[in-house]
């Protein structure tokens, strides 16, 4: 079994198509801003983030048409430069709610939201002395 995607359900499918393609950098997989369905992947590996718009699988599935309430998901991207990568975005348009900052010791993290307020990490691992 091998992670292919994080699959997003997004109602507003052109700012979320911008926000993960232009604010993120991440590269889209066929260029459909439109939607229904957009791929994104970093410059490594190969699992990637995905958007759907929740119209769609609301009529599959019969459910999801309302907008949900809360925080229900969490990305998490690791970048080897944090304080570079966030100066980049904010000048791209992204909005950091939190951060750079440390969390613990091997780790310093920034946090934003993408325009459906899905929580997005963005983490610089650091090494340990010694």
């Amino acid at each position: 079994m091998e992670l292919a995607q994080v699959r997003l359900l997004v109602t507003d499918f052109a700012a979320c198509y911008r926000f993960y393609g232009e604010v993120l950098g991440l590269k889209p997989q066929s260029g459909f801003a439109d939607g229904p369905y957009e791929k994104f992947s970093a410059s490594v590996g190969s699992a990637g983030i995905a958007l759907q718009d929740r119209t769609v699988m609301a009529g599959l599935l019969g459910e999801l048409a309302e907008e949900p309430a809360g925080h229900r998901s969490f990305v998490v991207l690791r970048v080897d430069d944090l304080d570079g990568y966030c100066a980049e975005i904010t000048g791209r348009g992204a909005h950091l709610v939190h951060g750079p900052a440390p969390m613990t010791e091997r780790m310093r993290v920034a946090h934003l939201k993408d325009p459906e307020g899905n929580l997005v990490e963005l983490q610089e691992w650091l090494l340990l002395g010694g």
